[in-house]
């Protein structure tokens, strides 16, 4: 049986029969792979992010021992820590549970429930690398930060998707939520904060009329990732309608990602406030 062929495999022949692991991505994107676990069992998310854990555990151990050059990584700064950031988003709670049964080799999880999102930290990685919002450290050459604004409390889980994803790639974030057009002030009152010279893009997620993207995008000076969430009534379409307000708006300055890519946006604002030397 294919269940009896399973167990008579390797974990590399396993892991090899499902998925093929991309693992020089954060060196040659700047930004790491993620599993996107809807639709995969919990084995096969627990066998990838192990695998994942592995080879982060022998970059480090390269890096700490000396090597080849172009192997070794700074292990001290938020600079570097998206090479060492293990995700999987779209973790349900009960997939959580169920993923938790496996048992783990190289690393430990955490689970992000309103982000729906599980950091892994491997179990080599020294105490100065942050690994999620509890851990992440700001030196003078910290990168910029980013804003992470939404327009309803509706529009939490997309955008705690981006603002975990970047805590855990080692960026600091601010969160502005709840800040949507139908109460102007908010986002008004919010603009010592979107303006301050310390922030070096801004992401803002809404669903409804899509409308704030646009207002955040008049007011400030950096890059705004826009991020159409699916909230809304019959005629929104699932997102549909504030993805087309967000494509149309005549603030300059605005990338709009796909609808409830929340991770995708974190990835775009992360590649913005990199430094290049």
């Amino acid at each position: 049986s294919s269940s009896s062929s399973s167990s008579s495999q390797s974990p590399d022949e396993t892991l090899r029969s499902f998925a093929n692991l991309d693992h020089t991505r954060s060196r040659r994107t700047g930004f790491p792979e993620a599993v996107f676990a809807e639709g995969k069992s919990p084995r096969q998310v627990a066998a990838i992010l192990d695998d994942m854990a592995e080879k982060v555990n022998e970059k480090v151990r390269i890096s700490l021992q000396g090597g080849p050059r172009e192997a070794k990584t700074p292990l001290a700064t938020s600079e570097s820590s998206s090479h060492y950031a293990i995700l999987a988003t779209r973790v349900s709670q009960q997939q959580f549970e169920e993923l938790s049964h496996f048992p783990l080799l190289n690393g430990s999880l955490t689970y992000h429930e309103t982000a729906r999102i599980v950091s892994m930290r491997a179990s080599e990685l020294p105490q100065t690398v942050p690994h999620d919002d509890t851990e992440v450290q700001t030196p003078a050459s910290a990168l910029p930060k980013i804003v992470v604004a939404c327009a309803g409390t509706t529009d939490i889980p997309v955008s705690e998707e981006a603002a975990v994803t970047l805590e855990c790639a080692g960026c600091e974030v601010d969160r502005i939520y709840d800040a949507g057009v139908a109460g102007l002030y908010r986002i008004i009152n919010a603009l010592p904060r979107l303006q301050d010279r310390s922030v070096g893009a801004v992401i803002v997620c809404a669903g409804m009329d899509g409308a704030l993207p646009s207002v955040v995008g008049g007011l400030v000076s950096v890059p705004v990732v826009a991020v159409p969430t699916s909230i809304g009534y019959g005629a929104s379409f699932g997102g549909v309608s504030a993805l087309l307000t967000m494509l149309n708006s005549c603030a300059p300055g605005v990338g709009v990602v796909n609808i409830d890519n929340g991770f995708g946006a974190a990835a775009l604002a992360f590649k913005c406030i990199q430094r290049r030397t």
